[in-house]
């Protein structure tokens, strides 16, 4: 399919590669890109400026089929494939769609794997994680971003038109930033892992914790959308914001729900408090209720799992409005450290200040898939 030289120029292809067999000189010619109302646009069906800007954000035009790009990598169809799918990539059967940064990406991981520095499989996941990850992190950006800097300046103009110059000005801002905060992130989490003994390094000792709005399902049916999704960004951003500052890691947000992690129940402990405090203080947010338990989890792809994360979840499910509650094994620990005495009893005139938190046991009462447990209220001791 030929393409047409737009008039003003697109970033230049960052690299060359053998031309596959039988392709159209046309087709891979470096800078070529489809113009508004060229057969090229015509022809893939799609909108002509969203495939300049699809030119401009990639750096360089269409190039391969997936058949051509995985020989052009030496890597096998198969293996191609199921990186394609594993980043999050829809099957696009042989259209011509894929550029030179494909073919590099599929020669990085595949080079990675023949170098031994990771299994296959692993590969994969590296895969997996990075399109999940950063899947979600483009949505946010294009929806919430994006679209509120993109109002036509002009009466004629539309919202596209002027994404156009403005993707051209933010992306090598927002591609710096992003490196920035990964390596950040990668030094964080590499930092957690060396301090970790060996066999912690994937089953480790944890405190999780969820936080809930209380009563969503009825505020969807009362609130307008505009107005739920700014509740919504509201309690995420709150919540975010006090999981970082008090030392936690924000593991996933769920809308109504998020969920945290701590390396020990003091820090999660305090941090449990102060969502329960700030959203307390807020009269535009619903109440919350805070459920957390302390114990081994496994960690995957950046996610947690096992009875620990069940508990937790469980106990929110269970705690009273504007409430937090807590596992035995969490108030235990809380004691060990000298955060909160285990029974009241105990405590007198001289040694009530050297506790943070008060821990008072509610009744043992089955919870589901868990057997009995001990709920213990934890609050901030005045």
């Amino acid at each position: 399919m030929d393409q047409a030289r737009p008039d003003e120029p697109f970033p230049p292809d960052p690299g060359t590669a053998p031309e596959p067999h039988g392709a159209d000189p046309a087709d891979s010619a470096p800078g070529a890109a489809a113009e508004p109302g060229s057969d090229a646009a015509s022809e893939s069906g799609e909108h002509p400026l969203a495939l300049r800007l699809e030119q401009l954000i990639l750096g360089a035009p269409r190039r391969y089929t997936p058949f051509q790009a995985a020989r052009t990598a030496g890597v096998s169809m198969d293996l191609a494939s199921r990186f394609w799918r594993a980043m999050g990539f829809a099957d696009i059967g042989q259209a011509k769609a894929l550029t030179e940064g494909d073919v590099l990406a599929l020669r990085r991981l595949a080079g990675l794997v023949e170098a031994g520095l990771l299994s296959e499989s692993m590969a994969i996941q590296v895969a997996r994680s990075t399109g999940q990850t950063t899947a979600r992190l483009a949505d946010w950006q294009t929806d919430s971003f994006l679209e509120g800097l993109t109002e036509p300046p002009e009466p004629g103009m539309t919202r596209a038109e002027v994404a156009y110059p403005l993707v051209e000005l933010l992306l090598p801002e927002l591609e710096e930033f992003l490196i920035y905060v990964w390596r950040r992130q990668v030094a964080a989490a590499t930092s957690r892992v060396v301090r970790s003994d060996d066999e912690e390094a994937v089953d480790r000792r944890l405190a999780v914790g969820f936080a809930d709005l209380v009563g969503f399902t009825r505020l969807t049916r009362r609130l307008e959308e505009e107005e739920l999704g700014e509740l919504v960004e509201a309690f995420e951003t709150t919540a975010a914001d006090q999981v970082a500052a008090y030392g936690g890691r924000l593991i996933k947000t769920l809308g109504d729900e998020v969920l945290f992690v701590a390396d020990d129940p003091g820090t999660a402990a305090e941090i449990g408090m102060r969502l329960i405090e700030t959203m307390t203080g807020d009269e535009t947010m619903p109440a919350l209720r805070v459920g957390m338990a302390f114990g081994t989890v496994t960690t995957r792809m950046g996610d947690v799992f096992g009875t620990t994360v069940n508990l937790a979840s469980r106990l929110t499910s269970i705690a009273p409005r504007d409430a937090v509650l807590v596992d035995g094994d969490f108030a235990e620990a809380l004691g060990e450290a000298g955060e909160a005495p285990i029974s009241e009893a105990e405590v007198d005139a001289e040694t009530a200040e050297k506790y943070r938190f008060a821990l008072q046991p509610m009744w043992r009462r089955p919870v589901r898939g868990l057997g009995v447990v001990e709920p213990w209220l934890l609050t901030r001791r005045t």
